[in-house]
């Protein structure tokens, strides 16, 4: 098993997409400069997104390669490989976690203060994103493939977008966190119960392909 995660690590951190990620960091200077304080929060949820998108990604690779003919060859069930997938998934949401630390940081340091609230839920919010976004799109392309995971997920992301429009033109930035922080233990619940059913209907659809 420490093989199949360290596999699907290895082709997280190989497959980036450099126009993704230069696209993604374009995203978060902006978010930075124009959110003040909560900067660090929006490129914290951009970047768990971002990396949601990375792991779905690497599927098509595995495709590519022909994984499953050589999984087969191996002493390796087809739940065993989707859940080295998954746990692959939490430890990229490791990396969205250090990210949003970074970017507390920096937006810390640019506004000169830290809201230790906010911190809070930027972290809570790098680390969830990504664990909801593959919950959603892994099941998607296991099923019908990286092209259904991609749609959805840029349909996902204009309710997202709009929500960040509200905010910023409506009651504030302050608001947003104030609405959010009584949702997060909805949201951890969520996440983990999503997680749990996308493992089963991805296993379920991993193990129909020859």
């Amino acid at each position: 098993m420490r093989g199949l995660i360290y596999k699907e690590f290895c082709c997280f951190y190989r497959g980036i997409d450099k126009k993704l990620i230069m696209i993604a960091a374009a995203a978060m200077a902006l978010l930075l400069y124009k959110a003040g304080s909560y900067g660090g929060m929006m490129a914290s949820v951009m970047l768990g997104i971002t990396v949601g998108m990375q792991n779905c990604m690497c599927i098509a690779g595995d495709e590519k390669a022909g994984w499953k003919r050589y999984q087969m060859a191996m002493p390796v069930g087809s739940f065993q490989a989707v859940v080295g997938k998954y746990v692959s998934v939490l430890c990229t949401a490791g990396i969205s976690l250090a990210g949003s630390i970074a970017f507390s940081l920096v937006s810390g340091i640019v506004v000169g203060g830290f809201d230790v609230s906010i911190c809070v839920l930027s972290a809570m919010a790098a680390a969830i994103v990504p664990v909801l976004w593959t919950g959603i799109c892994l099941p998607l392309t296991y099923w019908f493939g990286i092209q259904s995971a991609q749609t959805m997920g840029l349909l996902a992301m204009v309710p997202i977008f709009y929500l960040i429009k509200y905010f910023e033109d409506g009651p504030g930035f302050a608001v947003m966190a104030e609405s959010f922080y009584p949702w997060l233990p909805v949201a951890c619940i969520a996440a983990v119960v999503l997680f749990g059913l996308s493992l089963l209907i991805s296993a379920a659809g991993y193990g129909r392909k020859k």
